[in-house]
């Protein structure tokens, strides 16, 4: 059972290490980074959660949040290579569930839509990159390999291999390149597409007047 754990930690430092370019060795990743930090409090708090011990999973939750910034309920599911980059203001709630491979960036609330018992949190399928500020609301399912962009509130399910901007969140691409980055510049506006939208709609009007007019 130590073993199994020590290859844990070891495969959680190697995920950070791989996916940021600022982290220069092993040792700055466990000493420095308060995302690893809160992950490996998190699946203690998780382990003993599931022991059914008291009151001591959410003190270690609400001790971890003082340290770091990042808020995870001890009832949250997280699979292997969790990364939270920077980390400051994330909260994590109590029935979300996070498959393997994600990836979270700063300010990024994965949340509820009210005080309904039950799954109310939002699952997040393998591979699936949100960016900071982001807001994933409710029961809903992400799916695999989807990029949420900065600042979007996510209220509605997601197919795979999506990318989904703005308030609410709207899809904007599908079926990317998998480079489990998420790259802003390379998101479409979401306004602008609607706009262009609209002018197309528009020239097919006035061609369709046109024509009937001669």
């Amino acid at each position: 059972m130590l073993i199994r754990a020590f290859s844990k930690i070891k495969e959680d430092i190697q995920t950070i290490y791989e996916k940021d370019p600022a982290a220069t060795s092993f040792l700055e990743v466990l000493l420095c980074y308060p995302g690893f930090h809160a992950l490996f409090m998190h699946r203690i708090a998780h382990k003993l959660n599931y022991w059914k011990v008291p009151l001591i999973p959410r003190l270690i939750s609400h001790f971890t949040r003082f340290l770091t910034g990042i808020e995870i309920h001890p009832k949250a599911t997280i699979g292997r290579r969790f990364f939270i980059d920077h980390g400051m203001g994330v909260v994590i709630g109590e029935t979300t569930i996070i498959k393997d491979d994600v990836l979270l960036y700063q300010g990024v609330t994965l949340g509820g839509t009210g005080k309904e018992h039950g799954k109310r949190h939002p699952t997040l399928m393998n591979g699936v990159v949100v960016g900071a500020g982001a807001k994933v609301l409710g029961n809903i399912t992400i799916g695999e390999n989807v990029r949420i962009g900065a600042g979007s509130v996510v209220i509605d399910n997601v197919p795979e291999h999506s990318t989904v901007v703005g308030i609410p969140a709207r899809i904007v691409a599908q079926r990317f390149e998998q480079d489990g980055q998420l790259q802003h510049n390379r998101i479409p506006d979401p306004v602008q597409c609607a706009l262009n939208r609209l002018k197309y709609e528009v020239q097919d009007i006035k061609e369709t007047l046109e024509k009937i007019n001669n």
